[in-house]
């Protein structure tokens, strides 16, 4: 079976540490594989997403689709070919 191939859109704060791409695809059957692919192409990228655990940092949300993984299976959501994922920075309001 062949791995899943996703795409993965960047807020303008982490776009720097992708070579300034707002888009890039990637590989992964999960979203943890997703960003330990992302993490080879891209060293110290999985640094800003989630802490030394493993886990990601409470200020980061990644939504497949219009899904937040907090409320599915969180890193371990699988992907399915040509899904969309959307890296995004929480947003406090007041």
């Amino acid at each position: 079976m062949d791995t899943p191939t996703v795409t993965v859109s960047f807020p303008s704060a982490l776009r720097p540490r992708v070579g300034g791409q707002r888009k890039v695809s990637a590989t992964g059957n999960t979203i943890r594989e997703v960003i330990d692919t992302l993490d080879q192409r891209f060293p110290g990228l999985s640094f800003n997403l989630c802490y030394e655990t493993g886990q990601l940092r409470p200020y980061v949300n990644i939504f497949l689709g219009r899904e937040n993984i907090r409320y599915l299976q969180g890193l371990d959501t699988p992907v399915p070919p040509g899904a969309t994922l959307a890296i995004l920075p929480s947003v406090a309001g007041g």
